[in-house]
């Protein structure tokens, strides 16, 4: 299963038209990704405020990862403050995968933005997280914050940016989007006597990730269409709901 670093702003002093800050909204977005992150089984590991980029950069190189997504918000330069309005999807240009990652997830946002037609991937040499992380990266840059209309639309739409952006992620990994979030639940392989396989896709035709002895217990954290997404032991994958209780 897809495995993320996540990277919200660590910039409190980049401070919001009519109150908060890019690390703080950009943090309440990250949290709110968590619960769909989870459902859709997408594992994630995440920064820690009070760092540094350089910090969460080692981090990120320090682990694997299927994509490196840091979260911002934007400002524009002091001639034209108040003035911009958009999103940008910064990815580095000699990375394909990190290309195809920011143009599926420019186009899904595009279905929330305050101004869809302003919403763009664009290559760039020049921003660490992007050029400096093993994992192909993407850093976007959710709206301008330094105008009224940009800072309150993020701040009343944290919940709309956290979903769309972990639909936009199922897109790229090419798994289901599970909408419905719910608790994580306890459950156990009810299998008659051979292990329960657990897949890499909702499909019979999936890789096989491991197999779950009969009677062991699981975590279930999504459902769709007759599977749920399960975790055992460090891993994570899809199995057959019929035969977990």
């Amino acid at each position: 299963m897809p495995r993320i670093f996540l990277s919200p702003s660590l910039q409190p002093y980049n401070k919001y038209v009519g109150g908060g800050d890019e690390q703080q909204y950009m943090n309440q977005v990250a949290d709110a990704m968590e619960p769909w992150l989870r459902a859709n089984g997408i594992q994630f590991s995440r920064n820690t405020i009070g760092t540094s980029v350089g910090q969460a950069i080692r981090d990120s190189n320090a682990g694997y990862y299927d994509l490196h997504l840091a979260l911002h918000s934007n400002a524009a330069p002091e001639h034209l403050s108040g003035k911009l309005y958009g999103t940008d999807m910064y990815y580095y240009p000699y990375s394909a995968a990190g290309r195809r990652a920011a143009e599926v997830l420019a186009e899904n946002y595009r279905k929330i933005a305050l101004h869809p037609d302003s919403v763009r991937p664009l290559p760039t040499t020049t921003l660490v997280e992007v050029t400096k992380t093993n994992a192909p990266a993407v850093l976007v840059e959710t709206e301008y914050h330094d105008n009224s209309e940009g800072a309150d639309w993020i701040r009343s739409h944290v919940e709309e940016i956290a979903e769309n952006l972990v639909e936009g992620l199922t897109i790229y990994f090419g798994i289901p989007f599970i909408r419905q979030v719910e608790a994580p639940r306890c459950a156990v392989v009810v299998t008659k006597e051979s292990p329960l396989n657990l897949r890499k896709r909702p499909s019979l035709d999936a890789p096989v990730v491991t197999q779950i002895p009969k009677g062991a217990a699981v975590t279930v954290y999504g459902e769709w269409q007759g599977w749920y997404v399960v975790g055992y032991n460090d891993m994570v994958g899809y199995a057959d709901a019929s035969y977990i209780q």
